[in-house]
């Protein structure tokens, strides 16, 4: 599980095929390679990971995690290279702050941005969600872009908007949006049981 607060920003240093579908990527991060354990799992982009390998190069760790071929068709991911910059966050643990919402790394599609509209030091994206989740999303809810836990600002039909404060411009990757790029979605996970809870009723 995760928040949705972003810790780091990694880079992808090396990706290469690992047989039956899988891509191994090699992540440089600012983390300490002695707090990375094998099997561990670190939200790259809203995409949890599993870490299989760890190292070091020069100043900088490294951690190696293993991509499915479903993960590469319906996230980000399958358009990653070397230089792809990534948003990271450590799996929570018991006593950790609860800073943005409860986040589970499993990116349940690809929301497209309309516009961007730039102030002063802030951001106002407008992004249209894939029908199927879009009933998910309401005003002053939460929703997970590209591992951001981000309030929802307007809903109206499958469209949605966020406005992105100086501070997570700073930190994170969404600083570099633009109309027509495609994001890693994750619907609030609350909104999904109750839905599915109306569903039943």
């Amino acid at each position: 599980m995760f928040t949705g607060i972003v810790s780091d920003i990694g880079e992808v240093i090396a990706m290469q095929p690992a047989g039956e579908g899988l891509h191994r990527l090699k992540i440089a991060c600012g983390y300490d390679r002695a707090s990375i354990a094998i099997g561990a799992s670190i939200a790259c982009s809203g995409v949890c990971l599993t870490v299989v390998g760890t190292g070091e190069e020069g100043a900088r760790t490294w951690f190696a995690a293993d991509a499915a071929a479903e993960t590469l068709k319906v996230t980000t991911a399958g358009r990653w290279k070397v230089g792809s910059k990534l948003n990271l966050e450590r799996a929570l643990r018991q006593g950790d702050e609860l800073g943005g919402h409860m986040v589970s790394g499993h990116v349940d599609g690809l929301a497209e941005v309309l516009s961007r509209e730039d102030g002063s030091d802030s951001a106002r994206f407008t992004l249209r969600a894939p029908a199927v989740l879009s009933r998910f999303i309401a005003t002053k809810g939460s929703v997970t872009l590209d591992g951001v836990s981000l309030t929802v600002n307007m809903v109206a039909g499958d469209d949605f908007s966020v406005l992105i404060i100086p501070h997570t411009l700073k930190v994170t990757t969404l600083w570099t949006l633009h109309a027509g790029d495609t994001i890693n979605l994750e619907v609030d996970m609350l909104a999904r049981y109750a839905a599915r809870m109306a569903e039943v009723r």
